[in-house]
């Protein structure tokens, strides 16, 4: 199994929708811990309206003072042309402009249909490119919608291809909701990479129906290279009372080390923010890892305290 590049999502998708709300001065300790943690990129902010999603305001503030280690990406998600032109006047490595799959999202997330979201991405590549900020595209609802319902697979390719045509870096495939099963996963990242095999593909995934792990594993082997993932478990979807979190960053890093696969991540490092998380909002952390501890490191060598 090649190398999986871990995108840390926490400080953006984790953040969104707790009822604790953080501080800038708290979100910015969060990104400088989860950059010392060693991913290899943290999506740190979005670019979205401050008066809509209050919890995402003082972007720019977060970009001019979080530090900055040299070999970790950070990034910004953006959901139109405005967005763009706000992550383009600031100091960051990598653009990711979010798409839904279908108009019934897409409207209820920022009042356009998919056709209208595709022409401001187009419109942002050239921009993005001469200032030397990679794009990516990130494919929303990719599995299935809250609105419309199950997702064809023709129609997520669809989109991509027109996004890739446009002339996206990397495609990311998101299960926004979490309904996603490996047979889907595989179908589609599949698909994708015998149609651009030299593209970097990733998913987005999050664990509302305990399908999130396995789902990024089934990934990895069908020829995604990146995976997102929010420390804690944290995240959710506005759009989706019901969901639970993303995949939690540090349970996936953890598999991924026990699977022989390198991530570069410090998982030490990580169950500590995760348990710092912990004592700052009220919820229960859904990461398991941090709770139960790391293996074999755990593991008694006094026979006698075995069972």
């Amino acid at each position: 199994m090649p190398d999986v590049h871990i995108a840390e999502v926490g400080p953006r998708d984790g953040l969104q929708n707790l009822a604790h709300e953080f501080s800038v001065a708290e979100r910015i300790d969060l990104i400088n811990r989860l950059l010392g943690a060693g991913p290899a990129l943290v999506e740190a902010v979005s670019f979205v309206n401050e008066r809509r999603v209050p919890r995402m305001a003082g972007a720019e503030q977060i970009l001019r003072e979080i530090e900055r280690p040299g070999d970790v990406t950070i990034a910004g998600l953006v959901l139109n042309g405005r967005g763009v032109h706000r992550a383009l006047e600031c100091d960051l490595d990598e653009i990711r402009f979010a798409v839904s799959a279908t108009d019934a999202f897409n409207i209820r997330n920022v009042n356009a249909t998919v056709q209208a979201t595709v022409a401001e991405f187009t419109a942002a590549v050239a921009p993005s490119r001469a200032s030397g900020k990679k794009l990516t595209a990130v494919v929303a609802v990719a599995f299935g919608c809250p609105f419309a319902g199950p997702v064809p697979a023709a129609a997520v390719l669809a989109v991509a291809a027109q996004l890739v045509d446009a002339g996206a870096d990397e495609l990311i495939l998101a299960d926004t909701i979490g309904c996603a099963v490996p047979t889907q996963i595989r179908s589609l990242i599949s698909a994708l990479r015998e149609n651009w095999p030299e593209l970097p593909l990733g998913l987005h995934l999050h664990n509302t129906r305990n399908t999130g792990y396995l789902n990024a594993i089934v990934g990895v082997e069908a020829g995604a290279t990146t995976l997102d993932a929010s420390v804690g478990g944290l995240g959710g979807c506005p759009f989706a009372p019901n969901a639970t979190g993303n995949i939690a960053t540090e349970d996936l890093a953890y598999i991924l080390r026990n699977m022989g696969v390198s991530t570069g991540v410090d998982l030490e490092s990580l169950i500590g923010t995760s348990e710092w998380l912990g004592s700052v909002i009220p919820q229960e952390i859904s990461g398991q890892v941090a709770r139960a501890g790391l293996f074999p490191e755990i593991a008694s060598h006094d026979p006698a305290q075995r069972a």
